[in-house]
């Protein structure tokens, strides 16, 4: 199992369809590698406040208009494609892992937010960021290397607007190790989706 592991951590495609691949037991993480939303990086230009909710997928589109008038996210066209995008991703997300609900949280990131690389306590979690630096993650030799106190050899990332799901810790013994890139101090502004399976962090699928 280990040699598989070691061989397969990540698949990685520009299709789509490559997230379904989470579901193999080889399989630690998917990518879906595809270019940023066009303008998103204009919804950042004015105190828009961090979005956080846990709902139903069939109502996705409605609550996502909802909570980001709320949280000051401007009446620009990209706020719009933003939804459409974040409201697909949740129901990909969804019908992979055979979810009804999940939670989200859409946040702007200027700290080092979780920058010491960890495996986070859930069975699965998409994240894609929408502006800035993308997640950093690490191979399972890597992660080995940083298991044992070293250093990593080769720190990996996702590209602005790229897809990953992650295991975590609730359904594999070797979850994909990561972190935020670090960015305090730089001037940097990062748009960040992460989306979960509602508390508890199960899949039944998984």
């Amino acid at each position: 199992m280990m040699a598989a592991i070691l061989e397969s951590i990540a698949r990685q495609a520009t299709s789509p369809d490559v997230l379904d691949n989470i579901l193999y037991a080889d399989t630690n993480l998917a990518i879906w590698e595809r270019g940023p939303i066009p303008q998103v990086d204009a919804l950042l230009e004015g105190t828009c406040a961090d979005v956080r909710f846990s709902g139903s997928l069939i109502q996705i589109d409605d609550r996502l208009r909802l909570e980001l008038s709320h949280a000051g996210f401007p009446d620009h066209p990209a706020k719009y494609a933003l939804i459409e995008d974040v409201a697909d991703l949740a129901k990909r997300f969804g019908a992979i892992l055979g979810l009804e609900q999940v939670e989200l949280r859409l946040e702007r990131v200027t700290t080092n937010s979780c920058r010491k690389f960890h495996a986070d306590y859930v069975s699965a979690r998409l994240i894609t960021t929408y502006v800035g630096r993308g997640t950093n993650w690490l191979d399972a030799r890597d992660a080995q290397r940083v298991a044992r106190g070293e250093e990593p050899a080769c720190i990996r990332s996702l590209n602005t607007g790229d897809v990953g799901i992650f295991k975590g810790k609730l359904s594999t013994d070797f979850p994909v190790i990561h972190r935020s890139p670090p960015i305090g101090g730089t001037g940097e502004t990062r748009l960040l989706l992460v989306l979960n399976p509602p508390s508890g962090g199960r899949s039944t699928r998984l």
